[in-house]
């Protein structure tokens, strides 16, 4: 596409500014700007190609509040991930790396924005926004809080108890074992988080194995029985034994009470 915005592309940008909308939907442009359905849909494909505008599903594009200087914009990651969880009447909390690094654990800045959410699973790329959406069971959602961005728009992230549980949880998918204990012990060190708390988040939206690995942790850092009892009655009793470091080798001190191989220090 030419560096220059032709009038029917200078006309498209004018309306959008004058409605004060970012949302563009196939069919918007025919009657205000008096153009067949083929020649809209033209339009569109030529101006989100160009890097113009961000296409987010077929029919549906985010167009920039003002032109871009050099003619390439790419939405925010909040304003695209509103946009896609909307169109689904979905709910979503930003999770993994990006709340790890919102929270300082970990001073990696992600490149693309993981979020858990109830309708959708799989990779997106909208404008350079790249997504991880990983869909889950509705009960698997909570644990949050409100972030509103310098533009005013409101995000979901995870709590940091939250986090620190997902770090437990989902491992595998994050990478985030052993490093997610030597988070939950400095964030109990220096009293960011409760023990209760990290209790509280792990019943509610851990697993059998989170409990247990969250068990051997809390015993060693010496939080009080009480709490530890609560974790205990919904571990059920069994012989198998899991270890506390999944991607080592289950060699180690057995810790019975939690069923645990306990294969590094804690």
């Amino acid at each position: 596409m030419k560096k220059g915005l032709g009038e029917i592309e200078r006309m498209l940008f004018a309306y959008m500014q004058m409605r004060g909308q970012t949302m563009l939907r196939a069919g918007d442009l025919i009657k205000p700007l008096r153009l067949t359905a083929p020649r809209e849909r033209n339009l569109l494909s030529r101006l989100s190609k160009a890097g113009w505008i961000a296409r987010v599903r077929r029919g549906l594009y985010l167009v920039p509040p003002t032109l871009p200087l050099g003619g390439k914009w790419s939405p925010d990651e909040i304003l695209a991930l509103n946009t896609v969880m909307r169109e689904v009447n979905g709910r979503y909390q930003i999770c993994g790396p990006n709340a790890f690094n919102r929270y300082g654990f970990d001073q990696q800045v992600p490149t693309r924005v993981y979020a858990y959410n109830n309708r959708i699973s799989g990779e997106r790329s909208i404008g350079a926004v790249r997504f991880t959406l990983i869909k889950v069971a509705d009960r698997r959602l909570g644990g949050t809080e409100e972030v509103t961005t310098s533009e005013g728009l409101v995000s979901v992230f995870a709590s940091r108890a939250r986090a620190l549980i997902d770090a437990v949880y989902d491992w595998a998918r994050f990478n985030s074992l052993p490093r997610g204990y030597g988070w939950i012990r400095l964030e109990l060190g220096k009293k960011r988080v409760a023990p209760a708390d990290l209790v509280d988040m792990t019943l509610r939206y851990g697993d059998i194995g989170t409990m247990r690995r969250i068990g051997v942790l809390l015993e060693a850092e010496g939080v009080e029985e009480r709490l530890l009892r609560k974790l205990e009655r919904k571990v059920p009793r069994s012989t198998g034994l899991i270890p506390w470091i999944p991607t080592r080798p289950k060699r180690g001190r057995v810790n019975r009470r939690w069923g645990v191989v306990v294969n590094a220090g804690a």
